[in-house]
């Protein structure tokens, strides 16, 4: 026995996981497009004003910055709206105890928090070409929070499809590697925020990237430019542990579910680090930020998947 639970889906009805599937897939586009809104300095495009824009609900004959952000906080509405009706269709269709009310609760508050965050940065002004070193912090805050959110969206809709339920204890290193992976990856990600807003803030300059990183330790030079060269560095040790991470979890849990996740992380890793160099390269260009932050959201939902099949899967001594 595994110790684990499997929820029949026959239990749960067609319409939960759907959902789910769904709201995950609709969160990640609403990640883009925020990060549209950065790279396009719109998010001023509303003063400084919240939950209003420019101090009415509809802006009327809105310039294109407006238009940018108020669209962010219509999508950003809407995928509050999708939680609501995921925790009332999981509360409907799954038994007392069920762990996709678990998630769907989960990804309600994270949502509301990601609102809260926004609303923070807004009323405080760091937005547009602010370089105030809490934009900074805001920033990275702003990003693990979305991870954590589609962390909780992705085991909402995995339970919601009838997959085991966790179990967090007793895993021994197996999990506390795991937790590890999944920490670096989330300040890998704070880390790559605050470059991102660095990348558009203050421009590399000079033929070679060494040339950006001694401007960027110059005497007049930001908090935001000393931070910029953490995530590449952040960005090699992150890599190499999780390749590490990959071969430990599929010789502790084999299982095929282990294997395929682990070989999709790989391979994400790589194409990942191939457009970080890009990136820096061709002095991060609109359109490779926006592939970069795809990317890296494809590589954690793929990092949680592997990890969540290791803790559901059998020891291979308990399998002997």
């Amino acid at each position: 026995m595994s110790g684990t639970l499997t929820v029949p889906r026959a239990q749960i009805g067609a319409w939960l996981p759907r959902l789910a599937w769904a709201a995950l897939a609709y969160n990640v586009l609403v990640i883009l497009w925020g990060a549209v809104v950065r790279i396009t300095g719109a998010g001023a495009g509303c003063g400084d004003h919240w939950p209003l824009c420019n101090g009415v609900v509809v802006p009327q004959s809105p310039g294109v910055h407006t238009a940018i952000e108020f669209s962010h906080r219509v999508t950003s509405g809407l995928s509050g709206l999708l939680a609501i009706g995921l925790v009332a269709l999981a509360t409907q269709t799954t038994p007392k105890g069920h762990p996709a009310r678990l998630g769907a609760g989960l990804s309600l508050g994270l949502i509301i928090l990601e609102g809260l965050v926004g609303a923070v940065q807004v009323r405080l002004g760091l937005t547009a070409d602010s370089a105030h070193p809490a934009r900074g912090l805001i920033q990275g805050i702003h990003l693990a929070n979305t991870f954590v959110l589609l962390g909780a969206l992705l085991l909402t809709a995995l339970w919601a499809s009838g997959a085991p339920r966790l179990r967090l204890r007793a895993q021994g290193l197996v999990g506390g590697w795991s937790a590890v992976g999944l920490v670096l990856l989330l300040l890998l990600g704070m880390a790559g925020a605050v470059t991102a807003l660095g990348d558009l803030l203050f421009v590399p300059q000079g033929n070679t990237p060494i040339e950006t990183v001694k401007r960027d330790f110059g005497p007049t030079a930001t908090l935001i430019e000393n931070l910029r060269v953490v995530h590449p560095m952040l960005a090699v040790l992150s890599s190499a542990f999780l390749v590490w991470l990959g071969v430990f979890l599929r010789r502790e849990r084999p299982g095929a579910a282990v294997q395929r996740w682990s070989a999709v992380m790989w391979g994400l890793l790589a194409v990942q680090m191939l457009a970080g160099f890009a990136n820096v390269a061709l002095k991060a260009p609109d359109w490779m930020q926006l592939s970069h932050l795809a990317l890296a959201c494809a590589l954690w939902l793929a990092t949680a998947l592997m990890i969540f099949h290791a803790l559901t899967t059998p020891p291979a001594q308990d399998r002997a």
